[in-house]
């Protein structure tokens, strides 16, 4: 359809029954405004993943289960990129049985719960209290780490694209950075709290009346070696002022996403980009994007109501009640996005909520 602008009339010249379910054009208002809900952006991202794949012939892949890691790390990236597109056929050395779809599912749960340990240096847990994962800037201690990111990419990229799960979450500023989104000083919060607190009271106070002197350069620690980085050229004899400190706090916030590990999260997108082009996820934000590569679970909401604490209230308190009421009313994925609002992340830990960790201090829900 399309309309042609006659003087100050408009002409419809060709109509149709299609309704896109992008746009919504309000009678009072100037222009279009887009609505997307997560599910049809589920449903853009599903259809550029079967309009892609090939149809024809499968790709099988072999490993033990003892070795999952290293079996699938050197099959994968001996496989061209446009064939790993094809239906993946799944075996376990020594098991019987035919991949119908429950097999590719084991595989890439196991095998994301194994590549992403931190005892293989590659990733790390946020912080102590945090059990989100980021790329961890002492991976070089590995001399083929680069080349496992880009084979950790794949893989992510390969579930997102055989609509499979992994294990584990990352921290949302990562998702962010895949997402090439801009990432701001609040979202230091989620990954290392005394960070933010530092720059924040940076921000609110003098630094000339409180005597302190900061410069553009910042010391930190890998296996033991204390490094010293300059946030810009000369920086460790430039003295940060009142007049340049905004400046500071934005440079110390990109530094502390990016510090030692820009090549490895190069890899990682080039091997992310290899299947799924970054322009496909452009409509996601970082919580549904979390939400498509672990998946939303189902809840048990009697697990959810034993191990909640209550402060200032009561569990009969009105306010209490009327939270479980509608706690109870809304879909799994409201709940996983409630759940994401209050912890960082959607996914539960084995043993439910009684093991939830909570994204600033170790605790149950609250």
């Amino acid at each position: 359809w399309y309309q042609r602008r006659v003087r100050e009339a408009v002409v419809s010249t060709q109509s149709t029954g299609f309704q896109d379910p992008r746009v919504a054009i309000s009678a009072t208002s100037s222009g279009i405004q887009y609505e997307r809900s997560y599910r049809w952006k589920f449903g853009q991202f599903r259809h550029l993943c079967s309009r892609t794949s090939i149809p024809s012939g499968h790709i099988k892949i072999t490993v033990s289960r003892s070795s999952v890691f290293e079996d699938s790390f050197n099959q994968i990236l001996n496989i061209p990129p446009q064939d790993l597109k094809r239906r993946l056929f799944i075996s376990f050395r020594g098991e019987e049985g035919l991949d119908y779809g429950g097999l590719a599912r084991e595989w890439f749960f196991l095998l994301s719960h194994e590549m992403l340990n931190p005892m293989y240096c590659l990733f790390e847990y946020a912080s102590a209290n945090n059990y989100s994962l980021q790329i961890n800037p002492a991976s070089y201690i590995n001399p083929h780490h680069l080349t496992y990111f880009k084979f950790v990419g794949r893989i992510i990229a390969l579930a997102l694209f055989h609509n499979k799960y992994i294990d584990q979450g990352f921290t949302l500023p990562f998702y962010k950075r895949i997402l090439d989104k801009p990432l701001t000083m609040l979202d230091l919060k989620s990954v290392d709290e005394d960070f933010y607190n530092s720059l924040k009271w940076v921000k609110e106070n003098d630094l000339e009346e409180c005597g302190l002197e900061l410069y553009f350069a910042h010391e930190f620690e890998v296996l033991g070696e204390v490094k010293i980085h300059e946030l810009k050229p000369g920086g460790e004899n430039i003295l940060v002022t009142e007049e340049n400190k905004e400046e500071y706090v934005n440079a110390m916030v990109s530094w502390r996403f990016t510090r030692g590990v820009e090549d490895q999260f190069k890899a990682f997108l080039e091997g992310f980009n290899e299947i799924v082009p970054i322009q496909w996820l452009q409509y996601f934000d970082e919580r549904e994007f979390e939400l498509i590569l672990i998946g939303i679970q189902d809840f048990d909401i009697q697990d959810w109501q034993a191990h909640t604490i209550y402060r200032n209230y009561r569990r009969s308190d009105r306010q209490i009640v009327w939270f479980w009421q509608f706690v109870n009313e809304i879909s799994d994925e409201q709940r996983s996005r409630l759940l994401q609002f209050v912890t960082g992340t959607c996914r539960l830990p084995i043993g439910g909520f009684s093991e939830l960790m909570a994204v600033m201090e170790h605790r149950s829900f609250a």
